[in-house]
């Protein structure tokens, strides 16, 4: 049955693969993180960890679905120098969601608003939007932020 993105949802069916890297160029962090996510990821992040004999690594974390573990190991494996991989399970509470065009003097920017219970308790301007928006008027990104902010409020009130 297909996932409405607006109803609240526990998801039973995560996997968080990590893996600890001692050995590897840290700029290709966020080249991995892309592909990762490119590849279906849910989410991706890093954590910086001191290994054994105190040596500075960092620690890979990908979440995602059980179909997408080997499009993930795929990359891992390829991209970074691990020789390893952890398996856990998990469980995501994930609110319901909303995404919304708010018009802004930069043009519509996108906002992404989050349901719990059928209240909306969280709402985020799609920053690469916001970046753009700054960018091609010479305006502060933080303006932009509070502008759509705003509006989306203004229009939830209404």
């Amino acid at each position: 049955m297909p996932f409405d993105h607006r109803e609240e949802h526990i998801d039973d069916r995560m996997l968080i693969l990590q893996a600890n890297i001692d050995d590897m160029n840290p700029e290709y962090c966020s080249y991995v993180t892309d592909l990762l996510l490119e590849q279906g990821a849910n989410d991706v992040y890093w954590i910086p960890i001191i290994m054994k004999k105190g040596r500075p690594g960092v620690m890979l974390n990908v979440l995602t679905d059980d179909e997408g573990v080997k499009r993930m190991e795929e990359v891992i494996f390829r991209e970074t120098t691990t020789l390893g991989l952890r398996y856990l399970r998990a469980s995501c509470h994930r609110l319901g969601r909303e995404l919304h065009r708010v018009d802004t003097p930069w043009g519509p920017i996108q906002v992404k608003a989050g349901f719990h219970q059928g209240e909306l308790v969280q709402f985020a301007p799609e920053f690469k939007e916001c970046e753009q928006a700054a960018k091609t008027y010479g305006v502060p990104l933080k303006q932009v932020y509070d502008e759509v902010r705003r509006r989306f409020m203004e229009r939830s009130r209404a």
